[in-house]
């Protein structure tokens, strides 16, 4: 599966926003978003951002959702569909499907710094769902699933010292989580509410179904 190789900070500048790729650096002053002389879109031209067209105000709607979680436009592609084919407002139904990926959960209990750190834990074999080994960051969860880690020192070591490091973090509500464990369950799905990223979906649905 493909993924993006480049510096995740050229990505928050060219939106313009933090995304959270770095994970806790993006907190501190190191952000590049943060820096004034940053602040700007990258490349030799960024300081030129003129108006953008409302073709490009779409994209730029899609581009954020897209980096926020992680995905290349074939995976992303793929999330729309099934969001056109369910029963509801359709950018709503697409945000509540990322969020339920399986990498994101990972990221929501943090059990990770970051999404892209929350992959390479699921890719590496350390997440156990149901009771299964898997290391596809992409599966959908459902209600009543519960996510353990791999019985071994090192999976167990690297979450609770992530969950140590970061004592006042707010798992939301509809994930269940026992850090003495650490184990978590899946009490009910996400809601828009509980998408963290300022978006706004209409702008995404239109830009998909042009």
């Amino acid at each position: 599966m493909s993924r993006y190789l480049g510096p995740s900070c050229r990505l928050c500048r060219r939106e313009g926003m933090k995304l959270m790729l770095k994970g806790p650096r993006c907190e501190t002053a190191k952000c590049a978003v943060e820096k004034r002389e940053r602040s700007m879109a990258p490349g030799q031209h960024g300081w030129r951002r003129g108006r953008a067209s409302d073709y490009g105000v779409r994209l730029r709607e899609t581009q954020k959702v897209k980096r926020y979680y992680g995905l290349m436009a074939k995976q992303f592609r793929k999330y729309f569909v099934m969001a056109q084919k369910g029963t509801g407002n359709t950018g709503e139904i697409l945000l509540e499907l990322l969020e339920r990926r399986l990498d994101n959960v990972i990221y929501k209990l943090n059990f990770a710094p970051s999404r892209k750190a929350a992959r390479q834990l699921v890719a590496h074999g350390h997440i156990y769902l149901n009771g299964r080994r898997v290391d596809i960051p992409d599966i959908m969860v459902k209600i009543g699933d519960t996510i353990t880690l791999k019985n071994s020192d090192h999976s167990r070591k690297a979450v609770k010292a992530q969950l140590e490091a970061n004592p006042n973090f707010q798992v939301q509500g509809w994930l269940q989580l026992d850090p003495s464990k650490p184990m978590a369950t899946v009490v009910s799905l996400p809601t828009r509410d509980d998408v963290q990223l300022a978006v706004e979906e209409q702008l995404v649905v239109e830009f998909c179904s042009r």
